[in-house]
């Protein structure tokens, strides 16, 4: 695969988000500089989950901005966000679990396609040839992530680590600028941990996609994250590469516990 080239940075700037009385993000800002994971870490409740919401059209904004390069997105439909670049997974797997691994990733191909639906169903030659090329494209990208030999596999027969390696393949498959990783390694093995943890790096460094990344497993963050943004109750704590984050007061106070708590502790 690759590299992506000309990927924008995304800048965030005094995002707030408030449900009736709740303020659920107050004024967060960050930069993520092309080409880099960014880590947004931070307690349950911290407004983790909001802040990708927001990124990526699931929220609304109540003020602040979000800009990918020269593209305001903020206020933008989930698929018009989609359609500038913005690709993500989810906590909670979002594949059909009857449809092979090979379709299921060809759903992510939908925004690159450029036959109509009568086309396809016609079985048109413009439309055979562009699906031939989708194909070949899945086919490529599940080698990537190391799933190729499971790409006539129903989805959920595929063991859960490989199904999350799965739903990264499909994120992929829309040739985005900006992955939003929703806790990628949530309920993995140590080894499946560490296997997605590679995936994710050559991501960064063999395809140049820049990365926003929640995640509770501080390994995993410390290891892989360029950037950390630490989020409280909604507020942005502490920012800056991970050594510098993980030895600064405020964050050891609100979400890794004393100073010689355990490195995963959460």
């Amino acid at each position: 695969m690759s590299p992506a080239t000309g990927v924008p940075p995304l800048t965030v700037t005094d995002l707030t988000v408030r449900f009736a009385g709740l303020t659920a993000l107050d004024g967060v800002h960050l930069t993520v500089e092309p080409g880099t994971v960014h880590a947004v870490i931070g307690p349950n409740g911290a407004g983790k989950s909001t802040c990708l919401n927001v990124l990526s059209g699931v929220y609304r904004a109540t003020c602040g901005s979000v800009r990918l390069g020269d593209h305001e997105l903020t206020g933008l439909p989930p698929h018009r966000i989609a359609a500038l670049g913005v690709a993500r997974t989810f906590q909670n797997l979002a594949l059909p679990p009857r449809t092979t691994v090979a379709d299921s990733l060809l759903l992510g191909r939908h925004r690159l396609t450029r036959s109509g639906f009568v086309a396809a169903g016609l079985r048109l030659p413009s439309a055979v040839r562009e699906e031939r090329l989708h194909r070949a494209r899945v086919r490529e990208i599940a080698e990537f992530v190391g799933i190729a030999g499971h790409l006539g596999t129903p989805t959920g027969a595929l063991p859960y680590g490989l199904q999350k390696l799965a739903e990264l393949a499909r994120a992929l498959c829309m040739e985005p600028d900006l992955l939003l990783l929703d806790e990628p390694v949530a309920g993995m093995t140590a080894d499946e941990r560490r296997r997605t943890a590679a995936v994710v790096a050559g991501v960064r460094d063999s395809l140049g996609i820049s990365i926003v990344l929640v995640e509770h497993d501080m390994g995993v963050v410390m290891r892989l994250a360029d950037e950390v943004t630490v989020l409280d109750f909604g507020r942005r704590i502490a920012g800056g590469p991970p050594d510098t984050v993980q030895n600064d007061p405020a964050v050891i106070r609100a979400y890794l516990g004393t100073p010689d708590a355990p490195e995963d502790a959460a």
